[in-house]
């Protein structure tokens, strides 16, 4: 019984969270009110707060999933391996689970129109970059472990994450405002950027890698 309780939760947060993506970008995160969105699951706004504080939550709760599976994929990887491969490895590694585990919850195609919308809206970006910076600072706490040094003493771990996250956003803007975005360019341009962050960093720059 608890099971299909908690499933019938899960649906109803789901079909939330699409309602709500597809609101605001349809019509805009700031006009889209939570009544609207209660209104397309046909439940009461008291339903929602039971699920999400308010809208900024529930828009970027996908993401906010995508950041803590990666981190939790990190702290999986076998020891010993270097941080910077670390981080890498682990991102060539999920990609497919990642978009599978978006797939449970929204159609991937509104998932990357949600990536826009975003990118586009001050409100949620400030809101995005806060999170960020929260998971960019567990990163460099795991980095800091797995490598044995102290990250209040050694800002390699911090620098490494900055760095690489850094990268990371840029290549989802990128891929996020094309029209033709979808999530095997998505990949591409990822990809392509993370490869570009060693050369970037080399003194060398006479030559296009």
């Amino acid at each position: 019984m608890t099971g299909l309780r908690e499933r019938k939760k899960q649906r109803t947060r789901d079909a939330l969270i699409v309602a709500a993506h597809e609101l605001f970008v349809t019509q805009g995160y700031e006009t889209t009110t939570v009544d609207q969105i209660a209104e397309a699951v046909d439940v009461s706004q008291r339903t929602f707060f039971r699920y999400f504080a308010n809208k900024e939550e529930v828009a970027l709760f996908v993401q906010d999933m995508v950041g803590q599976f990666y981190y939790e994929a990190v702290c999986a990887r076998p020891p010993g391996e270097p941080p910077l491969d670390c981080l890498r490895n682990t991102l060539d590694d999920v990609w497919d689970d990642v978009g599978e585990a978006v797939e449970e919850i929204t159609p991937l195609d509104l998932h990357l129109k949600m990536c826009q919308v975003i990118e586009l809206t001050p409100a949620l970006l400030a809101a995005h970059l806060r999170h960020s910076l929260l998971m960019e600072e567990k990163l460099a706490q795991e980095i800091a472990r797995r490598t044995g040094v102290d990250a209040e003493k050694d800002p390699r771990p911090r620098a490494l994450v900055a760095a690489f996250t850094g990268v990371m956003r840029t290549a989802g803007r990128q891929w996020s405002m094309r029209s033709d975005a979808s999530l095997e360019m998505a990949r591409e341009v990822t990809r392509d950027y993370v490869a570009q962050l060693g050369p970037a960093l080399s003194a060398d720059w006479g030559r296009q890698h």
